[in-house]
């Protein structure tokens, strides 16, 4: 008798697209150095300097046409072949996506989308570069699809609902410094497996007994190790 499939949860952080040349934001040489995370990725800056946060945001558009996914996505695609996979992305990129994963859920919005400032529920693709002007069917400025600073977390409720439920939770190049979605890895059930792929040694979960998995790695190649573990206990 063939056994259940387990489900697998992936919480991703910009540690993963930064293997395929997307700059983060926090690490040295950072875009935080260039820009004020005020100016671009706040309500605030919105209202201040629309067209400065269009003018991020394409520039961030345009990076991502010519950035393909790498191993580290490709891999958690190919366990969608041996487990029940969910991807919760803090990314806003599509790389997961273009990588073959079928069901991801992004907590911090899309960067090919926009939506109206009207209507939050009207969203639309954004194809190429979004300017002032550009307005919904209902007449209001188009901005990015993206949950700025001090902005709720629509999808956090469903990303909470689907950690319950994991039977084995990974992170991946997060430094679970973002909240609310660092927190996610606390909602999964006491018994379940957690593994921690990143190179840093000082990102760690506070965990009771010794279900946490340290891989210490950049995520293309700490991914791999995962798959091996899991596919060797599992499969």
């Amino acid at each position: 008798m063939a056994t259940e499939r387990k489900k697998l949860v992936v919480l991703t952080g910009a540690g993963i697209s930064a293997e395929s040349g997307l700059r983060t934001f926090r690490d040295m040489n950072g875009l935080w150095e260039e820009y004020n995370v005020e100016d671009v990725a706040s309500p605030e800056g919105w209202q201040r300097d629309p067209e400065l946060v269009l003018r991020f945001y394409n520039e961030r558009r345009r990076q991502l046409k010519n950035a393909e996914p790498n191993e580290g996505h490709r891999i958690l695609a190919e366990l969608e072949q041996h487990f029940d996979t969910i991807v919760i992305t803090q990314n806003v990129d599509n790389l997961h996506e273009r990588a073959g994963s079928t069901n991801v859920i992004h907590l911090h919005g899309k960067l090919t989308e926009v939506r109206s400032t009207q209507n939050p529920n009207l969203i639309y693709t954004a194809e190429g570069d979004v300017n002032l002007g550009d307005k919904c069917e209902l007449g209001s400025q188009l901005r990015p699809n993206i949950v700025w600073f001090g902005e709720a977390v629509p999808a956090m409720e469903l990303a909470i609902d689907i950690a319950s439920d994991a039977d084995i939770f990974a992170v991946v190049g997060t430094s679970l410094n973002v909240y609310p979605a660092a927190s996610l890895y606390r909602y999964a059930p006491r018994e379940t497996p957690i593994y921690l792929i990143d190179p840093n040694n000082d990102v760690t979960v506070s965990s009771i007994g010794n279900r946490v998995t340290y891989i210490h790695e950049k995520a293309s190649t700490g991914v791999a190790k995962m798959k091996d573990i899991l596919l060797q206990k599992y499969c």
